[in-house]
Order: structure tokens, then sequence, then C-alpha cells
């Protein structure tokens, strides 16, 4: 049974996890409500990670992130049940995230959020797209496409602290000849 979505990214059930298939349970209204939590207190993204354990040293990282006050624990921990996805995680400035990084589950879940998603669907689709390239990446030169794809999160996300871009990563793939 594959679930297709607007565009060319379709779920392969026979592929995913069975664990996670309670969420393709879940009435349109739950998914719904989950998409519009995501996006007034989610955040999808996609980041290139510096990591010297990798051939490349980046790692390319997709994710779907929940926020909400540590003193509404019950409501995460509840959510995390429902989904079966993620960690949760407690930050020192009162806050909890409810992060799901893996690129299997990422898919799932924003596959099925996807047409109830408002102000966070380009980066959804963003992100489907990368998962669907991570899989093929081969050499360098595919690896510093998804790269630019990656970079296009500063603009969707407002993001002012991202260190690792595209240019950092082809800089230290094919560093410039000095003449």
């Amino acid at each position: 049974m594959a679930i297709p979505r607007e565009g060319n990214c379709k779920l392969d059930m026979n592929t995913l996890s069975q664990k996670n298939t309670d969420l393709y349970n879940l009435p349109k209204e739950k998914l719904a409500y989950l998409a519009g939590f995501i996006d007034g207190d989610g955040c999808i993204n996609g980041q290139i990670i510096k990591s010297k354990d990798y051939k490349r040293k980046f790692k390319l990282q997709v994710s779907v992130v929940l926020f909400q006050k540590t003193s509404r624990r019950w409501f995460i921990e509840d959510l995390h049940k429902t989904i079966k996805m993620g960690y949760i995680r407690e930050r020192n400035d009162g806050m909890l995230e409810l992060t799901i990084k893996t690129s299997d589950q990422v898919k799932i879940l924003l596959t099925l959020i996807r047409p109830f998603l408002i102000m966070k669907k380009p980066q959804a689709d963003l992100v489907l797209e990368i998962i669907d390239l991570l899989k093929n990446i081969k050499t360098d030169h595919e690896f510093l496409e998804v790269c630019k794809l990656m970079d296009r999160f500063m603009i969707l996300n407002d993001s002012k602290k991202r260190i690792n871009t595209y240019e950092i990563v082809k800089n230290s793939l094919f560093p410039p000849v000095e003449t």
C-alpha cells in the first residue's frame, strides 16, 4: 500500500518500520491538529552538520521538532506515545523538544500531515525532496547538490545562526587553489 502526496514522493509501506503503523490509523482531524501544532510550535529543518566521523566530514540531517513548555510535559509525552517517533529532550530554558530525526520517520510524518500544513508546507516539501535524494548520493558533487538544498532552510526558517553551508562544504571537499 503506497500513500501518495502531491508531487512525486510516495511511501512504500513494505520498506518502512512496522512499529510506526499507528500513525496511519490516526483520523484526519488528529493529523490536521498535528500539522497545526507543527505550523505554530514546531520546526521542519535540514542541516549540514560537521562531523569528522563521516567520509566527507559533514553529514546531512533532516528533522521535525515540536516545542512545549516543561510544565506541559504530559502533552508532549502523550503526543510521543501517539506518534511513536522520536525522543523527548528537556532544555535548560524550561522547554521540551520532541525531536524526530530518522529520515524514514520524518518522511512518514510529513507525508501524512503535509495536506494540512499551511506555514511550513514549503519546508515539508523541501525535506521530502532531500530525503529522496539522500538515498542516492554517490559522489561529492551529488552531496554538494543536496547541500545547496539545505541552504534554502536559511531563508525558509529565518535562520541567523547557520554556520555550515554549501560554500563551507564545497571548500572542504574542493579546497580553492591559490595562484
